[in-house]
């Protein structure tokens, strides 16, 4: 892989603590939510994080496949949702359900969009085959 752009982030506290990113923009306290015993509040989680990074970036990957064959999206929505479980075997794994809307769009061209940009984006490479993600077109 040729490197276009690394971020960098630091954790301290685990998931009781603070995150932050080297340039500061990212500035974070992190809490367990209530419905995983934690004490919850106005903070966000390693799972929110995750979610917004990949429907940010799965909204990019789609819009991206549109340009390349010249159609014009308007007003796309991305939403993940990312759950945490507890494996077979005591440790934990991820799913992933994306609810996308491409308006305007004939649904056939819509749906073969979205499988296109599952193929590009960066974060359902790195998923592929590790846990599961669903897709689906609103």
């Amino acid at each position: 892989m040729k490197k276009l752009y690394t971020a960098d982030a630091i954790a301290t506290g685990g998931r009781e603590g603070r995150i932050k990113s080297n340039d500061g923009v990212l500035d974070f306290k992190v809490e367990i939510p209530k419905e995983m015993g934690g004490r919850g509040g106005a903070f966000t989680n390693p799972e929110q994080l995750f979610a917004a990074g990949y429907a940010a970036c799965f909204d990019s990957a789609l819009n991206l496949v549109a340009r390349t064959q010249k159609i014009k999206l308007k007003d796309t929505k991305v939403t993940a949702s990312v759950s945490i479980g507890q494996n077979d075997d005591g440790g934990f794994s991820l799913a992933v359900d994306l609810s996308v809307s491409i308006p305007e769009i004939e649904r056939e061209t819509a749906q073969k969009l979205l499988e296109q940009a599952h193929q590009v984006c960066p974060y359902s490479n790195a998923t592929r085959g590790n846990i599961e993600v669903n897709l689906s077109l609103l």
